[in-house]
């Protein structure tokens, strides 16, 4: 199940495969040249589109390298993370539609700063014995700061364009009455009838997003009148 979502659209499709197909099949991301919220999975950094990461994603995986692991460093990535995302919303309740690029800057700067104290408490495995071919295996921890170091800029991209969102959750939300749905039919018995779900599903996400009565669209579209969202 794929759901691409804005503000005020969702749009739901099935289709055999997660990868780069898919999304080509679906048409709507292989030509989006704006900004995308995800949550790293590899065939999205494929797109024209500008990247950004989910945090929540993140806030995640950084609550358990402190609470698990004890790393000191993971909880201040997640304030620092925390804090910026509040010096945004206050500039955008105070009508600015972007933060001083000097304290963009400093956001930045200190962003850095956390992840070189990570690496410095979690260095790379000494090499295997045997000369093993392919990619080394590394802990959770050096995955995540490989990941936040490699993609900074997607990571704060929220800092320097406030129309993107600091996390999927609206991408999140769309879909959680797909799994709704699994939990209590377990699966769909025909892919007519998957798409279907996600052609109804789409719509009355998108009808109560533009504040549309939904019982009358769908009465109207019983009748042969569909309503047809404003775009």
């Amino acid at each position: 199940m794929h759901v691409p979502a804005t503000e005020y659209l969702t749009h739901s499709a099935v289709h055999p495969k997660r990868g780069k197909a898919a999304l080509d099949a679906i048409g709507i991301l292989a030509a989006f040249q704006g900004g995308s919220v995800h949550d790293g999975w590899r065939s999205y950094w494929q797109l024209l589109c500008q990247y950004a990461l989910c945090n929540v994603h993140h806030l995640r995986e950084l609550t358990f390298l402190y609470e698990e692991q004890w790393q000191a460093w993971a909880a201040e990535l997640q304030e620092l993370l925390l804090a910026s995302l509040a010096a945004v919303e206050q500039a955008r309740a105070e009508g600015r539609s972007h933060l001083h690029p000097l304290e963009v800057a400093d956001w930045k700067a200190r962003s850095e700063a956390r992840l070189s104290e990570g690496y410095q408490a979690n260095p790379p495995d000494p090499p295997p014995e045997t000369g093993r071919r392919g990619r080394r295996k590394q802990s959770t921890a050096r995955n995540l700061l490989d990941r936040l170091s490699r993609h900074q800029e997607a990571v704060l991209l929220f800092l320097d364009n406030f129309a993107v969102p600091f996390d999927t959750s609206l991408a999140e939300r769309a879909i959680r009455m797909v799994k709704v749905r699994q939990r209590v039919s377990g699966c769909f018995r025909s892919e007519a009838f998957a798409q279907a779900f996600c052609r109804i599903r789409g719509s009355l996400s998108t009808l109560r997003k533009q504040d549309l009565a939904v019982l009358t669209a769908l009465e109207q579209a019983l009748v042969g009148h569909p309503v047809s969202p404003a775009f």
